[in-house]
This record gives structure tokens, C-alpha cells and sequence, in this order.
């Protein structure tokens, strides 16, 4: 087992293809659910977990965050490395832009700072087949998901991702039970399926509130639902969107 101190220097790259043992790993519970090559924004304002990222920039280290919810802390997290410092508040208070690297599993708490840290084991997919016709699936689905947003992505956006299933699902619709469910799975194809499955379910609930919003937006009526009595009536009325 590597402890903490020893492996503040392991690089990005060991840790992507090695199964490690790490002892002494910082924790960071947070509501949300981080995944491998996932950037994510962390506004640090508790005393114990600014003593944690200064410990982490001063020793180039990583961390693991973990799902806190229900009031319990899941096993698998994942390992996160601080990209950038956004802004230094002079009391102490951070903005942080952090990137998931690899998933780890919980072997046991400790406690040897102000913040929690634990014994973790690294772990990753056995090598497998991914069928083509459910990655494009997958991703065929994600692109008018989106597009439902209002937004317009590029197919060229998910060309060379080690983890395709992972920069799907951070932005799929799933609660956050469903994204701790996405992570602990072992394979891509098995976590393609369930984007697809999940996809297929959500998107018409989508285009049904769609549907929904561009009636209102019409005239603020509903053809088969006249209001206070003024079917028929023209005119303008003001009227309010909640997105």
C-alpha cells in the first residue's frame, strides 16, 4: 500500500492505467457525483476543506470525492486533481476548478487531519468490445437531449473520449442516485446501455413539457382549456415562464 505522503507525485498517467492501494487519501463528500476527465467548479468555504486544498496545491496532491446523501457517504468516488486556483479569498475561501481522474473504492475511513481522509483502492473496466451501433445510439439520443436545451452540439464533441458513457451521463437528465449508479458500473457497454434505456424514457418526457411550454408561450391559452370563461376571446395577455 502507497501511502499518502509517498504518492504525492504519481502522475495522471500511472494512475489511469494502474490499480493502486492509496493510503491516507484525502476525502471531500459532496452532493454530487464526479466522474474520470469530468471538470468540475468547487467554491471551498469550510475551514477543515480549505486546510485540504491548501495541503493538495502545496504537496501537488489529489483528493477523493464522494456522494453524501441521505446522510451516508458511498464507497466509490472518484480521485480528483486541482487544475487551477479560479480565485483566493483573503479570508481563506477558495474557487477551484477540479478534473476527475480515476474511480476508487473505499477500504476505510481515517482520520488524520481536520478533514476525512481513508484508505482507497483504484480500479477500472476490463478491456471489452463496445458495439458502434450503441455508441451512436447513445450518442444520437445525448445530441437531441440537448438540442431539447436549446443547445447545439457538435458531433466532433464526443469523437476521442476514453470514457464516452462518463461525458454523457454528468449532463443526461439522471438524478444523483442514477449518476453513483453510472459510476460503480464496470463496463462502457454497460453503462451505454443504461444512458440509452434512461435516454429513451426521458427524452419524450422532455418534449412533452416542450410541447407544453411553447403553448403557453403561443398566447397563453390552451385550445381545449379556456380560462375564466374567454374561449373565443382575442387579445393580448402577459404571461410567465418558469424554466
Amino acid at each position: 500500500m502507497i501511502g499518502f505522503d509517498g504518492w504525492l507525485a504519481t502522475s495522471l498517467t500511472t494512475i489511469s492505467n494502474t490499480s493502486l492501494m492509496l493510503e491516507g487519501l484525502p476525502l471531500f463528500p459532496l452532493g454530487l457525483v464526479l466522474y474520470p476527465e469530468e471538470e468540475l467548479p468547487l467554491h471551498i468555504f469550510e475551514p477543515r476543506y480549505q486546510e485540504m486544498v491548501v495541503d493538495c496545491l502545496q504537496n501537488d496532491a489529489a483528493f477523493g470525492v464522494v456522494l453524501y446523501n441521505g446522510g451516508e457517504m458511498s464507497e466509490v468516488g472518484c480521485i480528483a486533481r486541482i487544475k487551477r486556483v479560479v480565485h483566493a479569498h483573503e479570508d481563506g475561501r477558495k474557487d477551484i476548478l477540479v478534473t476527475g481522474v480515476e474511480r476508487m473504492r473505499v477500504q476505510k475511513i481515517t482520520q488524520g487531519k481536520s478533514y476525512h481522509t481513508a484508505d482507497v483502492e483504484t480500479f477500472s473496466d476490463a478491456e471489452q468490445h463496445i458495439a458502434g451501433l450503441l455508441t451512436e445510439r447513445v450518442i444520437a439520443q445525448h445530441i437531441k437531449l440537448l438540442e431539447l436545451a436549446g443547445r447545439m452540439p457538435s458531433p466532433n464533441t464526443y469523437q476521442d473520449r476514453e470514457f464516452l458513457s462518463f461525458f454523457i451521463a454528468h449532463n443526461a437528465g439522471l438524478t444523483v442516485e442514477q449518476k453513483q449508479e453510472v459510476l460503480e458500473m464496470m463496463g462502457e457497454e454497460a453503462r451505454l446501455a443504461y444512458l440509452a434505456n434512461h435516454l429513451e424514457k426521458f427524452i419524450p418526457m422532455v418534449e412533452e413539457v416542450e410541447t407544453i411550454r411553447v403553448k403557453v408561450q403561443s398566447n397563453g391559452h390552451f385550445k381545449d382549456f379556456p380560462i375564466d370563461g374567454d374561449e373565443g376571446q382575442d387579445g393580448n395577455s402577459e404571461e410567465s415562464t418558469h424554466e
